[in-house]
């Protein structure tokens, strides 16, 4: 039985060659095989385990990946895909993408690996319970035992412990430590999760502990001389990499851009501390009682004293001449019975053995997508820089018997290029997490030896045989997209395999409030060339389209044709899914595409379903025109311009009083306090217009130590939250006008939430405040600071840390009744100016 499966495998090549589906093969330097070496004669692992992207100790990894050089892995629970992202619009499991990709390269930084459950990051939860209840605790307990006997760590490390009630702990963190001890023992035995015994088999770990923190001042070096605590001086420089590893870690953390947290790196002492919570107890340093050398593995001593005398006879100007030692080394390697090791140990020599050769293999593709039943063009680029006889053999592709045998010699810094083409018969390549349907806690992963991946292996991966001195190689490398930008020179993609074609509307939300008739485009898009067929709308019972078997046909890879339709929505509110597909060839597509974007990370494509929420609604409302000064960013212009306001996006830099007066109402969006710039510059116009008759709404700001003025009187934001989004929310102020007009708010307004009620309510604030809602998660005082609303002057201000943000663009109809409300304030004698003179473009 092999141990570990061909696609974890293929992962394991891309962590030692190129770190990323989309980057040249890393080419090492001296200093950095002089690393590698070392790493060989080590045989030991260490498994750092949290709940989201951030929460790993950077520090602590890149110290035991490249001080202790350890096999070291990070195994986060979720891949973040409810927090809030700084740097651009995307939400969900579209921020997951980008985190899950910042984490990858937090880890090409610091040296280790990522890891992942199939738990989903549904957002904030106060308690492990909670978590539990919507995560599958046991599911995602599968998971961490699956990663745990996969990996095989010698330790396991916690960021965070099993205490509950800590003030703003977060329940996912605590429910990661509760995994981690019970997984710690129970990776161990047979009778738990049998069916993984078929890919791996079970694993005791030796130690596990609680790497802890000051939160509150619970731990001080004083604890270091008590029996299983242990101090490690993190602070050392490392000559090799010529970097501390805290500067390691502040440039691995700064990865996580989508949060806000570049870091700046440290020198000098750094201590961290350690907890003993299970396993054995060694004296001294954790890793006392593990033998990390060969002499582990069986017949594995005389490969160590070959390794060591390797590494003394490395030369950093001639890095080549070691190879034969290193082949000597590889045939001994390969003789051992331990698989695990020799597979590692394996892909950690050819990585050595290729940068003492300068051995440069890649194979682009000529596009960065192709479709299945179609052959791709591929350009091989072979060059061996050393004086070394190697031979190139042949190109093949895994899971195909398609080859292509080249035979010729690769003479020092002879450039060898061959193209070939490629029938195309994988799957879409669809992250695998997002194929099937998962529920709000867990994604759906059918396949095992998927689960715990950071990604997708790659579309093609190419295999080429190689002879190094006589010796045979089988070098792996993804098959890849790159070309040359003007301003960034070459820039590599990921290769995909997508639909033959794609269906999508301009909308994943569309709002009727009222009953007529609303004009919807929908697009269809080439992924090959010569594409024709139909396209349907299926709208549910109620619900009419103006036309249907509408006729599309696309010439060119990448064109589009646009189509302009109207739906007719049913007489009474309705909340529905209407589904558009496209017929190709007899058969139905029904994927539109999506493009996640950023300069930081590889280019990531995904498919979602062609599916947009329909929703009727009972809706009146007052004014027209809206201001809106956008903070972190978020979608609610778009979706208040669904039911019909005008909306402006206001620039910072022009905002004055003769320009807000001509808006009904003023918008602040999420965290503009703690994003922009002038908005203390801004704030007194802000008041002007309110006192002169406007409405100006500000939505949540996190909690500051300096918190500016934000309303017309004080108030003070604290850390309170709401984040069960079923909770209770009653009504303090019956009379409020926010809650009678323009439409009449009842309990089924705060029906079919989404991930939460709010966040970051006010705590304390002025007499002249009103609080309208209050709310509270189950067991806790009652929260009345969520909605406040207070009369100056002739107009309105509103505070509000309810989560508009998620719930308009939701479509939850009570939000978009309730925030209409709130826009209403003061609006029986709507503004006479045109918003047409309005300049602030």
């Amino acid at each position: 039985m092999r141990l570990l499966s061909r696609i974890f495998c293929a992962i394991l090549l891309i962590n030692f060659y190129s770190q990323s589906l989309a980057q040249a093969p890393k080419k090492p330097d001296a200093a950095e095989l002089k690393q590698a070496l070392n790493k060989l004669e080590v045989l030991g692992s260490v498994m750092y385990l949290a709940a989201h992207p951030d929460d790993e100790n950077t520090r602590l990894i890149a110290y035991m990946a490249n001080e202790k050089k350890l096999r070291t892995a990070y195994l986060a629970m979720t891949r973040g895909d409810g927090g809030q992202n700084l740097i651009g619009n995307d939400i969900r499991e579209y921020l997951g993408i980008i985190r899950t990709q910042e984490l990858l390269a937090a880890r090409r930084t610091d040296g280790g690996e990522q890891f992942f459950t199939r738990a989903n990051d549904f957002g904030f939860s106060k308690d492990p319970d909670e978590t539990f209840n919507i995560w599958d605790r046991d599911d995602v307990l599968a998971d961490v035992i699956w990663n745990i006997r996969r990996f095989r760590p010698d330790v396991i490390i916690t960021r965070f412990d099993t205490a509950r009630g800590r003030e703003g702990m977060h329940g996912h963190h605590t429910a990661s430590a509760i995994l981690a001890q019970e997984a710690f023992t129970k990776a161990a035995d047979p009778s738990v999760f049998p069916e993984q015994l078929q890919y791996v088999k079970t694993w005791q770990p030796k130690g596990l502990y609680w790497n802890t923190y000051n939160f509150g001042g619970s731990f001080t070096s004083e604890h270091s001389n008590e029996q299983g605590y242990y101090e490690m001086d993190l602070g050392a420089y490392n000559e090799l990499l010529g970097l501390s590893y805290d500067e390691i870690s502040a440039l691995s953390r700064s990865n996580h851009k989508s949060q806000g947290f570049g870091s700046t790196g440290r020198r000098g002492e750094l201590k961290e501390y350690l907890m003993h919570w299970n396993g054995e107890l060694p004296k001294g340093d954790i890793f006392a009682n593990i033998d990390q050398s060969w002499s582990r593995v069986k017949g594995g001593a005389e490969i160590g004293q070959m390794i060591a005398q390797a590494n003394d006879d490395f030369d950093m100007e001639k890095p080549s001449a070691i190879v034969p030692q290193l082949i000597e080394i590889k045939k001994k390697i390969e003789s051992i019975d331990d698989e695990y090791w020799k597979e590692l140990k394996l892909n950690e020599l050819e990585f050595i053995i290729k940068g003492a050769l300068g051995l440069y293999l890649e194979v682009t593709a000529n596009d960065y997508s192709a479709t299945q039943g179609e052959s791709v063009e591929l350009n091989l680029e072979a060059i061996n820089r050393s004086d070394v006889d190697v031979r190139l053999n042949a190109l093949r592709f895994e899971g195909s018997m398609t080859a292509q045998r080249i035979q010729k010699k690769l003479d020092n810094n002879v450039l060898v290029n061959s193209r070939t083409t490629f029938p195309i018969n994988q799957e879409i390549s669809q992250p695998y997490w997002l194929k099937d349907k998962g529920s709000l806690g867990m994604y759906a992963v059918k396949e095992q030896q998927l689960r715990g991946l950071a990604e997708n292996p790659p579309a093609v991966m190419a295999i080429l045989d190689v002879l190094i001195e006589g010796e045979v190689f089988h070098f792996e490398t993804p098959v890849v997209y790159k070309e040359n930008d003007r301003v960034d020179g070459e820039v590599y993609r990921p290769f995909v395999i997508t639909p033959p074609v794609f269906v999508s509307m301009d909308a994943s939300v569309i709002m009727f409030p009222d009953q007529e008739a609303k004009p919807v485009e929908v697009l269809v898009k080439s992924g090959k060339d010569n594409v024709s067929g139909v396209i349907n709308l299926n709208l549910p019972a109620g619900w009419k389209a103006s036309e249907n078997n509408i006729k599309y046909s696309l010439a060119k890879k990448g064109d589009e044709q646009r189509f302009q339709l109207s739906i007719l929505p049913p007489t009474e509110p309705s909340e529905a899914y209407m589904t558009v597909e496209a017929t190709y060839e007899n058969k139905v597509y029904n994927s539109s595409l999506r493009v996640v974007d950023y300069d930081h990370i590889p280019t990531q494509t995904v498919f979602p379903k062609s599916e947009v929420k329909i929703v009727k609604l009972d809706l009146q409302k007052k004014g027209q025109y809206v201001g809106y000064i956008m903070g972190s960013g978020d979608d609610i212009p778009a979706s208040l311009e669904q039911v019909g306001y005008t909306v402006d996006i206001l620039d910072p830099e022009k905002i004055n009083l003769e320009m807000l007066k001509n808006y009904d109402a003023v918008i602040v969006g999420v965290r503009a306090y703690n994003t922009v710039d002038r908005m203390n510059f801004i704030q007194p116009e802000l008041m002007k217009f309110v006192e002169a008759g406007g409405t100006v709404i500000t939505q949540y700001n996190t909690s500051m130590r300096d918190q500016p003025a934000i309303g017309p009187y004080d108030f003070s934001i604290s850390r309170d939250r709401v984040t069960v989004e079923e909770a209770e929310v009653r009504v303090l102020a019956a009379d409020h006008p926010v809650i009678n007009g323009p439409n009449k708010i009842t309990d089924k307004d705060f029906e079919g939430w989404v991930q939460e009620r709010g966040l970051y309510f006010p705590n304390e604030w002025d007499e002249h405040y009103t609080p309208i809602l209050s709310a509270n998660d189950p067991g806790e005082t009652p929260k009345n600071g969520g909605l406040l609303v207070t009369k100056f002057g002739e107009g309105y201000f509103v505070y509000t840390g309810y989560s508009w943000f998620r719930e308009l663009p939701a479509g939850v109809p009570g939000a978009f009744r309730i925030f209409t409300n709130m826009i209403s304030l003061g609006q029986d004698n709507p503004k006479p100016t045109s918003l047409n003179s309005v300049e602030n473009k």
